[in-house]
């Protein structure tokens, strides 16, 4: 008894020191534009704010269909090493690197197209337009180091490696900090400085990730192997396209939740965001620990050590009661002050309380997806994320078109707390169907 609870606490150790700082890094990413908005907010006229808004927008959202870099490199990385295959380990690393590269080369080479697309999408008013113009034609310039990020994110984490993530995350706040107000209040830039300055920490970003690769992983490139670098690139485009088109449905459920807040009035689309921070307060640390499913149960699965990944996914699910315990009591006690914090707003502080109580389901119907995410991502079961994102997109739109009409923003928010939900339940069935008998 007294081993068998030793072995526990070492799992929970092992889960922790990924799962934590993978937290602290999730927690600096909205840093990044909360900086830009900070310092364009005193340069005097709101078009600035308006400006980077809609150009952090855009890249949120293009780097966010190409998350696939990371979430991909993650899987197949732990695979290799609990695997124990070196030379594959290294090759990973070289072959997403160079996909990222070729991605943001075409998008550099693309990006008057991208931009008019995007504009299209988010409808920029035109006294903003220009900026945001502005603002995009800098920044678009960082893609390579941003996608060679993601690559490396995701290698440092199948090599259950959260750390360096968490120091690269933090250093490149510190550097877009620096940068920023240099350029914008040492030259007198505007935009321009802003822009500049994101572009520079993205670069910053990406050496230091390569100086430390070099400092700490010199000794494994002696397993590197030029030959057959992109043999596998079919299995590896498979698991990537399955990521993709899943992030697309992603993508649509969530540009839909907001254009239909935002055709209720300004109001309910201001209320909508708020409450929508509770989710994305709830994601920084269930994210965590579904990074440490990728790193420990890809591990485990490509060692064929049933024992460990069975063990691992136990844990999982009890970390992540006790996280959605501590964060539905959270809401429920002081989701009225979380709000007060976020906006001052009367007419906003007035009709959020009618929805508030929604935030206190959230964590309930969104927990168990992020850890099947983690455990399917780790063990390159994309078939499943996409199958499962797919069926909830459509039952998130089927329970709008039923629900929307009579019960307003309600309803939309009805479909938006089924949706989380089924996305857990239909991986709970994948697994139990497709997987368990195959780990």
């Amino acid at each position: 008894m007294l081993n068998f609870a030793t072995d526990m606490n070492q799992r929970d150790r092992q889960i922790l020191q990924i799962a934590l700082p993978s937290i602290v890094s999730n927690i600096t990413v909205p840093l990044l534009g909360m900086i830009d908005v900070a310092i364009v907010g005193h340069m005097g006229s709101p078009v600035y704010i308006g400006a980077v808004a809609v150009g952090s927008m855009i890249f949120n959202l293009v780097y966010w269909l190409f998350g696939f870099l990371r979430m991909g490199s993650s899987g197949l990385t732990a695979q290799a090493l609990g695997h124990r295959d070196l030379t594959e380990v290294t090759r990973l690393l070289v072959r997403s690197v160079t996909i990222a590269f070729g991605i943001a080369l075409l998008m550099i080479m693309l990006q008057v197209p991208l931009k008019w697309l995007m504009f299209w999408l988010i409808s920029p008013t035109s006294d903003v337009a220009p900026f945001a113009a502005t603002y995009f034609n800098i920044v678009i310039w960082g893609a390579p180091a941003s996608l060679a990020l993601f690559s490396l994110m995701g290698w440092y984490i199948g090599m259950q490696n959260t750390r360096i993530p968490m120091v690269i995350s933090i250093m490149q706040n510190m550097v877009n900090i620096l940068a920023s107000l240099t350029l914008v209040y040492g030259f007198g830039m505007k935009i321009e400085g802003v822009a500049l300055g994101t572009v520079i920490a993205q670069y910053a970003g990406l050496l230091m990730a390569v100086g430390l690769l070099t400092r700490n992983y010199r000794r494994l490139f002696q397993y590197f192997r030029k030959d057959r670098i992109f043999s596998k690139m079919g299995v590896f485009f498979a698991i990537n396209r399955d990521i993709f088109l899943r992030t697309l449905c992603l993508v649509a459920v969530n540009l839909f939740f907001t254009s239909a807040g935002a055709r209720q009035g300004a109001v309910i689309l201001s209320v909508n965001t708020v409450m929508m921070q509770l989710y994305l307060f709830f994601s920084y640390f269930m994210d965590g620990f579904a990074y440490a499913g990728e790193a420990l149960g890809g591990k485990a699965y490509g060692a064929h050590n049933n024992t460990a990944f069975s063990e691992t996914l136990r844990r999982l699910w009890i970390w992540m009661l006790i996280v959605t315990s501590a964060y539905t009591l959270l809401y429920l006690i002081g989701g009225r002050w979380i709000i007060t914090l976020l906006t001052d707003e009367p007419q906003v502080l007035e009709v959020s309380r009618d929805y508030l109580w929604w935030a206190w389901l959230i964590p309930t119907a969104g927990c168990v997806a992020f850890i099947w995410d983690g455990i399917f991502i780790g063990i390159t079961a994309t078939r499943g994320m996409l199958v499962s994102s797919f069926l909830s997109a459509l039952v998130f739109f089927a329970v709008y078109l039923l629900a929307g009409g009579p019960l307003g923003n309600h309803g939309l928010w009805l479909a938006q707390i089924v949706y989380l939900a089924m996305r857990g339940i239909l991986q709970t069935i994948w697994y139990r169907l497709k997987l368990i008998n195959t780990i």
